[in-house]
């Protein structure tokens, strides 16, 4: 097995120590890396400093080659890249290869979007004495930016942090999730060969395999500028309290609400909820967690996702119809058993599933529960759904804010009124409205409210967070 190095400056290089990473289904060795270290990680800021300098110059059409050519190697790549997905995390293969697809459009979004980087011109003879004055505004790089990404789209997740940096002019130490190292190291080869093809004499991204604690030495390094961390609340925000001078970008967890309208379509509604709160075993911060159903079709609702959870098919993530196969560690499996069981010792009802075999947990519907319980008020990024009813759309909406956390919510309702209310109070970055709350195109504004964030990825809105405005003032 070929053990993978890390880019340092313009090589890839390899250390003493080895990282094993394994199949969470299979609990096999499916990849190796090997460690960088501090040393590493100094020299890496070091490069990346200097290189900034001839980056952010860089022509538009350079920029806007570099990113076209890395989104057609991804899609070239596909089936490749979508196995070792899945090899690293356990994530079914149909689910992989969607990834894919969208790591490639979220890079060729970069590449547009370096085209298009807004400006503006104003006037500024508001007083007297600032006659004929204009403002010319622009927006520049910010620097060395540090990406923290986690291991459940190890791909597209790091194309979000890549593309729109690479898109505005900044460089980019990557960190990958210890999970899922190689993704993160094969997306940075790509990287470096196209930077190559380009005749450049330096590559703009490093990518290291150090160990969080390792990296957190760095946080508040004043040539970091930015660092853009996509993971969990606890961890998020124990970083933001780390750092020095730095901007940061938090997108952070969830524990996702969905409203069910007396006027939705039950069957569709039922369809998508199974996809948004089972699929990749659950194992997404905008995951269907919480449903909220009308009264006087709750009856209705539950005995048809009774029946399509059982459809779901779950085990080997390998085979092209597998929906839900293992978390990512036997750990996580178990302790949302436990929530589950804890939740039920407490008056809770297990309508469906809620089997676990080693990693893996059967896709598992509750009822009767709380808003206290671990499995509403916590996280449980696992395939676990709870179901409540409610009489009035208004008390819905307070049920689904009633949380530490505002990521995304999604409703159904072919009530135009209910539609706009919905958007206008539940307190979450996004409101998806006839989906569900785990729906996302890479283009559009990401982020959440309270717990779940700071800021907004989609490549354009990244731009913003990774830029600074300047204005020239002529006189």
């Amino acid at each position: 097995m070929q053990i993978e190095k890390f880019l340092i400056g313009n090589d890839f290089i390899s250390s003493d120590a080895v990282a094993e990473i394994k199949n969470p289904y299979t609990n096999e060795v499916v990849s190796k890396a090997y460690k960088s270290g501090t040393d590493h990680i100094n020299s890496s800021l070091d490069y990346l400093t200097e290189v900034f300098s001839k980056y952010k110059n860089s022509p538009v059409y350079l920029k806007a080659e570099l990113l076209e050519k890395i989104s057609l190697k991804i899609s070239e790549r596909k089936e490749e890249l979508a196995k070792l997905i899945t090899s690293e995390t356990g994530k079914p293969v149909k689910f992989s290869r969607i990834e894919i697809d969208r790591a490639a459009l979220t890079f060729k979004l970069g590449s547009e979007e370096s085209k298009r980087i807004e400006g503006e011109v104003i006037d500024l003879d508001l007083l007297k004495g600032s006659e004929n004055v204009t403002g010319i505004i622009k927006r520049f790089p910010i620097g060395l930016i540090l990406a923290i990404t986690p291991w459940n789209f190890p791909v597209n997740l790091v194309a979000h942090k890549l593309a729109p940096a690479l898109a505005s002019g900044n460089v980019v130490l990557l960190k990958p999730a210890s999970a899922s190292l190689t993704c993160g190291i094969e997306i940075v080869k790509i990287i470096k060969e196209s930077c190559d093809e380009l005749e450049l004499d330096y590559c703009p991204v490093n990518v290291v395999t150090s160990s969080g604690s390792e990296i957190e030495k760095f946080i508040s390094d004043d040539r970091i500028k930015m660092i853009s961390f996509t993971g969990s609340s606890e961890v998020g925000w124990k970083l933001k309290k780390k750092i020095n001078r730095q901007k940061i970008s938090l997108e952070l967890g969830g524990n996702a609400g969905v409203i069910v309208d007396q006027s939705a379509d039950i069957k569709g509604a039922v369809a998508k909820i199974i996809l948004g709160g089972f699929g990749q075993a659950g194992q997404s911060c905008i995951s269907v967690q919480r449903v909220f159903v009308h009264e006087k079709i709750y009856d209705e609702f539950e005995k048809i996702l009774i029946e399509e959870t059982k459809k779901v098919k779950v085990g080997n993530p390998y085979k092209d119809d597998t929906d839900v196969a293992s978390m990512i560690t036997e750990n996580d499996a178990k302790k949302i058993e436990t929530w589950i069981k804890d939740a039920v010792g407490s008056g809770a009802e297990l309508i469906a599933g809620g089997k676990r075999v080693n990693a893996v947990l059967e896709p598992a519907i509750l009822v009767n529960t709380t808003k206290e319980m671990d499995v509403n008020s916590k996280e449980v990024f696992a395939p676990v759904i709870t179901l409540t009813k409610f009489s009035e759309f208004k008390k819905a909406v307070e049920e689904v804010n009633d949380s530490i956390f505002g990521l995304q919510a999604g409703v159904f309702t072919e009530n135009i009124h209910n539609a706009f209310y919905a958007f206008n109070n539940i307190e979450t970055g996004g409101v998806i409205i006839n989906n569900v709350s785990t729906y996302r195109m890479d283009s559009m504004p990401y982020g959440g409210l309270k717990d779940s964030g700071n800021s907004r990825e989609g490549v354009k809105y990244a731009i913003e967070e990774m830029t600074e405005r300047k204005v020239m003032v002529v006189t």
